[in-house]
């Protein structure tokens, strides 16, 4: 059985990894040739400000008073630039968004496996292709850039990352230390004659990475006074740079200027997400290339932001992120960056239609010539048979756009060479997608057949275990056959040599190997597999028709509540409903009514908001007394039952009550100096650690009586869940605790109900009990209930204050008790130990609804609830695709 479970673990581990090999590959190709556009370039120099965090309304709206916050912009708007919104994509978090920014191409998944900080696939950027790049700001952005680069031409200059500090007095100084080097940099330069040549040279790249509207936000969120503070300390710097590059240069009328952000910010003051707020972002540019304010009677967007910013009568011309690369690139002269699937927004551009035109066809052959690599590279790995092309753009279509545009180019057509132009960026980068894509359906085939054999094995062999099916369908002295592992072997060679010639990665063997041998011992069970369908046909049809339907509208209610948490609501409303409409009501009616009260009380999470939208210190303070009542509650439980309690087990129950109140005290007492940004007490710091860490080892130290022992969990686990909390959440693990508790009473009375006999008491079940295997009952139909209410739960438990899938549901003020300089291991850790805790509840509570219930664990959990998991997986990919 240990290596059942052992080949177990390491086939779900294949199974979780194929996600990210199959979903999260990099796009990134290499081998292309750089392309620039052959004019001369309107600017020798670039300045690029990115206010990290600044949503798009938060800078063009007008304050109560019908003043802008930032005066400087809104006249740049107004007299001299060109503005938008740039859309950001998912996830909406600084790396990708200044990837996107200055490489011109939107990052995959796999960065986040480092933090965002390092380099998981090299690519190239602006900053790699211009002569020289000067950058400010912070340690987490910059470096990357600079790592990369090719030669010695990318100078980095950041602060220290401690001051990078959520609960800090005044987050303005990461901007003002920027603007403040800035200026010492060309005081310098004015001195030393080398700088002084070398910052006059063309092709030049200005960073300024302003990090402190993002910091404010996330302390205080964006209606916060310090977040629209900190825009006008922006403006206000951006104005002082851009006179000191005017003072420095003479004004020569060779800088271009664009402002913009990375990403937005919600109104809770977290991001990482696809709401509005988040990947709608400023764009403001001005200077050399650029064109000038276009007054307009009327524009053609669905939003209402123009009127609401009252910039109606300025054109707007709205661009994707990635747009940003190629027009910077074309602005100073440089090669478009190599792995950039921008589109050149040639309506910023105050040129001539031939620098247009020109442009947007260096444009379009760079985009191809990723197209041509990805296509070649594919082309070589699969069987000219075999190998499908993307019909939409081939070899001929692709030379004949090419001289098309050219001729319209001789001809003074630049309008046409520009839509000729993006028709072919359109289809180059669909073809990008083709074959980026082309494995999937292949690799999803073949891991979907083997988690569908791997669970059916082992459904059959829990079958065969723990239920009378198979018995007396057994013939003895059978002998085997050999055709069965003869043909599996063929299989797997035939599968191994496709394989092979067509020179696939390591990983393609394991996903389309792993099925045979599974399926193999799928149908050695051939035996088990009869008999369950000879017994699936004597049962009564109106019977199974019945329980068919119930199992796939539980299904169902699984897979929505993926994506609608009121499913959730609704299940718990037919839970509790459930009692009633059995025997169970005549035997145990104050179990039932508790049963249902808990259940509607817990409905009620999942109609919450998100998490973080509206944080509340009383109710994580009333969650806090709610703990200390229930310590109280168990320890008078116990002196009514006149246990005998040792000093050892009464010291426990004490350390649980004072680690609830310096939890308490611990919440209350940062809250209020973070308030006035004091930063988070040393002592607080010290207190929140010991706290995490002693909740996992003294519940240990309690009584193993299963409701003692229970009860030592929910209140350690309850201590760290307050330092995690924020508002209405406080309450969440107490209730569903208060059902799990219930949920156990319940499935006792339904056993005896059965005619099944308890050996024993609750009160007198011990956690360290263990059952002979003889002791161990069938399967029955209920123990499907039992797998679904486990399955259900622990949906709950994830879903039932947030959307874990979705990042903006994390609030960074959950962890400031621990601490407040950003570190996103740290805190990520720390926020999956807070969406982890309900689930270990859950997961305690069915450790005891197994041993009341006289099952094994191997019964319940690995047959039924996988036949669950098996179909919501499949429904949900269903739903997906």
């Amino acid at each position: 059985m240990l290596l059942f479970f052992a080949l177990g673990l390491l086939v779900h581990f294949v199974f979780f990894a194929s996600i990210f090999d199959i979903y999260f590959t990099s796009p990134l190709v290499h081998g292309m040739t750089p392309q620039v556009t052959p004019l001369p370039p309107p600017a020798k120099r670039l300045v690029l400000f990115v206010a990290d965090g600044l949503r798009a309304d938060a800078l063009y709206e007008l304050d109560e008073d019908g003043n802008s916050r930032a005066p400087f912009i809104r006249n740049v708007i107004m007299h001299e630039g060109s503005w938008g919104v740039s859309h950001t994509r998912v996830p909406t978090e600084s790396r990708p968004g200044h990837v996107a920014l200055i490489a011109g191409f939107y990052e995959d998944v796999s960065a986040v496996a480092k933090g965002w900080k390092e380099n998981p696939v090299e690519f190239d950027s602006l900053f790699n292709e211009s002569k020289y790049t000067w950058s400010w700001g912070s340690p987490d952005i910059l470096p990357m850039f600079a790592k990369g680069a090719s030669g010695d031409h990318v100078y980095t200059y950041s602060y220290d990352a401690q001051r990078e500090d959520f609960g800090a007095h005044d987050a303005t100084k990461l901007d003002t230390w920027v603007f403040d080097k800035v200026k010492d940099f060309f005081d310098a330069a004015r001195n030393n004659q080398s700088l002084f040549s070398i910052v006059n040279e063309e092709k030049v790249v200005f960073f300024l990475h302003l990090l402190g509207i993002d910091t404010n936000g996330h302390a205080h969120r964006p209606s916060s006074r310090e977040y629209k503070d900190n825009i006008k300390k922006v403006d206000d710097g951006v104005k002082e740079i851009v006179s000191i590059f005017k003072h420095f240069y003479e004004d020569d009328g060779k800088t271009a200027f664009i402002f913009t952000s990375d990403h937005g910010m919600t109104d809770w003051g977290s991001h990482g997400a696809g709401h509005p707020s988040e990947t709608l972002t400023p764009f403001v540019t001005w200077g050399a290339g650029i064109k000038f304010p276009q007054n307009v009677s009327a524009q053609q967007y669905e939003d209402e932001f123009l009127k609401e910013w009252r910039l109606e009568n300025w054109k707007r011309q709205d661009i994707n992120q990635a747009d940003i690369a190629p027009l910077m690139a074309s602005l100073i002269g440089v090669p478009f960056p190599l792995n950039s699937v921008g589109i050149l927004p040639v309506g910023y551009l105050n040129n001539t239609g031939l620098f247009k035109a020109e442009s947007m066809f260096t444009n379009a052959v760079q985009i191809l010539e990723q197209f041509k690599v990805k296509m070649t590279q594919k082309k070589e790995a699969t069987l000219p048979f075999l190998f499908t092309p993307f019909k939409l753009l081939s070899d001929s279509q692709q030379l004949d756009i090419l001289r098309k545009a050219r001729s319209y180019i001789k001809q003074e057509k630049f309008d046409d060479v520009v839509s000729l132009c993006e028709e072919l960026i359109d289809l180059a980068l669909r073809g990008l997608s083709y074959y980026h894509t082309y494995d999937r359906l292949f690799l999803g085939i073949s891991v979907a057949v083997g988690f569908v054999g791997w669970t059916s094995y082992a459904s059959l062999l829990i079958i065969k275990s723990h239920s009378d099916i198979p018995r007396g369908t057994r013939r003895e002295g059978k002998k085997p056959h050999h055709l069965l592992p003869c043909s599996f072997i063929v299989a797997g060679v035939l599968v191994a040599c496709f394989l092979m010639i067509q020179a696939c990665p390591w990983t393609y063997y394991v996903y389309c190997l792993l099925p045979v041998p599974i399926w193999y011992a799928v149908l050695k069970e051939r035996e088990v597999i009869q008999a369950l369908v000879e017994s699936l046909l004597a049962f009564p049809l109106s019977r199974f028709v019945a329980y068919l339907l119930v199992f796939t509208l539980g299904i169902e209610v699984l897979v929505l509540s993926f994506f609608y948490r009121y499913m959730l609501t609704a299940g718990l409303i037919v839970f509790a409903g459930w009692p009633f409409l059995t025997q169970l009501w005549t035997r145990a009616k104050i179990t039932c009514l508790s049963w249902a009260f808990f259940s509607l009380l817990l409905a009620v999470f999942p109609l919450m908001p998100v998490v973080g939208r509206k944080p509340d210190l009383s109710l994580v303070m009333g969650a806090g007394l709610l703990v200390l009542l229930l310590s109280l509650a168990v320890l008078a439980t116990l002196v009514k039952r006149k246990l005998n309690l040792v000093k050892d087990e009464l010291l426990v129950l004490l350390l649980q009550v004072l680690s609830t109140v310096l939890s308490m005290y611990v919440v209350y007492s940062t809250h209020h100096s973070l308030l006035k940004k004091e930063g988070l007490p040393l002592l607080n710091q010290i207190v929140s650690w010991a706290t995490l860490a002693s909740s996992l080892v003294v519940p240990l130290l309690s009584p193993t009586a299963l409701w003692q022992r229970l009860t030592s969990i929910l209140l350690s686990l309850m201590s760290t869940y307050l330092l995690l909390s924020t508002g209405y959440e406080a309450l969440f693990p107490l209730v569903l605790s208060c059902l799990m508790f219930v949920w156990i009473h319940v499935e006792q009375e339904t056993l005896q109900q059965s005619g099944v006999s308890c050996k024993q008491k609750l009160a007198s079940i011990q956690f360290t009990y263990n059952t002979d295997i003889t002791q161990f009952r069938q399967l029955c139909l209920d123990d499907i209930r039992r797998a679904f209410f486990l399955v259900f739960f622990l949906l709950t438990a994830f879903f039932g204050t947030g959307n874990i899938a979705s990042i903006n549901s994390f609030d960074l003020a959950s962890v400031y008790c621990f601490l407040t300089v950003f570190s996103p291991f740290m805190m990520g850790a720390l926020m999956m130990w807070k969406i982890l805790i309900p689930f270990v509840l859950v997961m305690c509570a069915f450790e005891a609804v197994q041993i009341t219930t006289q099952l094994s664990s191997k019964g319940i959990f690995s047959s039924w609830s996988r036949i669950l998991a098996a179909g919501l997986i499949l429904e949900q990919a269903s739903a997906t695709m």
